[in-house]
């Protein structure tokens, strides 16, 4: 049962709230109450139950409190969310089709964007407590807090059928915060689904990481297996990735509701340009200060050398381009066993390959 104090009406306050939070740079903000319904907890115990967290055993453990904010923070009474759209400029699945290149999820081109929301938050936490004096607390994908089933109950959209939130106006290119504070305001009307029958993001899911609509089993997914995953990675799943080597944007790309998203207008969260499509070679050869010079303030930085270098060998193995078999030769003699072995495996691959198409 959720605890709800007297709401407070729509006000001077809430539309001061909305207003800063778009002198701020936010595309969207509602305002819930700090609490999630008894279907969405149901959720929450069905996926980790099913294990397809995978290995993210961070969500098992605080899964009582990522369940209710209101155990997470006893004193939290309303939920203010907001959303920041990155959408691309263009085709965000381009450089899938060049398989010299490494693909890059979208929302990792550019500035971290944990940095760059979470710097946002700050300032109006501190504008709320200006005004109104409550406690606050922010949040960016970095505690146990549900961000999408929050947005979806402040009214910024919906969770789709690839599980991640979908908004009328940004489509599926929506980043999230959170404030958590004790002030009592009027909540918005949660949003319903409107997906209809669409399977788009499903169907295009290269590794079949959709058991059923609205569920997705980690195990399988890309941007799991990519950034979250460590150790090898299961062979079986390997040809899918293809040259995918952080994240994935294929289920997001498909959503028929980006047609009404107009590019993103923050600066900071602009595309790199050698962050777009960078050389598999050039990659492969990174040493741990290349690493960190390349990735600087990028959020590739947090999987560390030996994770980007695996699956940069595997994208390299994928490519069915010989000219890529010395890049996978120098992977295969890396100190990491697992990049090693990513790296044998890149090699077998393209020996295949040049055999198959001298026959």
């Amino acid at each position: 049962m959720c605890r709800v104090i007297a709401a407070v009406a729509e006000s001077d306050l809430r539309r001061l709230i909305i207003a800063r939070s778009r002198l701020l740079g936010f595309d969207q903000i509602g305002f819930a109450a700090a609490c999630l319904t008894e279907a969405q907890k149901a959720g929450l115990r069905s996926y980790l139950a099913a294990g397809h967290h995978g290995s993210m055993g961070w969500m098992q453990e605080r899964a009582d409190e990522r369940a209710d904010p209101q155990i997470l923070w006893p004193a939290a009474v309303s939920v203010i969310s907001l959303g920041l759209s990155y959408a691309p400029p263009g085709d965000a699945l381009a450089t899938t089709r060049r398989p010299m290149q490494g693909n890059i999820s979208v929302y990792a081109r550019g500035r971290d964007y944990h940095d760059v929301i979470k710097g946002k938050l700050k300032h109006l936490a501190q504008f709320i407590v200006g005004q109104a004096g409550p406690a606050v607390k922010v949040f960016v994908d970095t505690a146990p807090v549900m961000e999408k089933p929050l947005a979806q109950n402040a009214g910024l959209g919906w969770q789709g059928k690839h599980t991640n939130l979908v908004s009328r106006q940004n489509g599926s290119w929506l980043l999230l915060g959170e404030i958590l504070t004790t002030l009592a305001i009027a909540p918005d009307i949660r949003h319903r689904d409107h997906c209809g029958s669409c399977r788009n993001c499903l169907d295009i899911c290269p590794t079949q990481a959709f058991p059923a609509p609205y569920e997705l089993d980690a195990r399988r997914c890309i941007s799991y297996l990519t950034i979250e995953h460590q150790g090898p990675i299961e062979e079986g799943l390997r040809a899918g990735m293809g040259n995918r080597i952080y994240g994935c944007d294929d289920c997001l790309a498909v959503c028929p509701w980006n047609k009404f998203a107009a590019a993103g207008r923050e600066a900071k969260l602009a595309a790199r340009p050698d962050l777009v499509a960078p050389d598999l070679a050039v990659l492969a050869r990174l040493d741990d200060a290349g690493f960190r010079g390349l990735f600087s303030a990028s959020p590739i930085k947090r999987i560390g050398r030996a994770r980007l270098a695996r699956n940069v060998a595997i994208a390299i193995g994928n490519s069915a381009d010989a000219r890529l078999m010395d890049a996978a030769r120098h992977l295969a003699c890396d100190d990491d066993a697992v990049v090693a072995e990513a790296g044998a495996w890149a090699m077998a691959r393209l020996t295949g390959d040049a055999a198959r198409a001298s026959s």
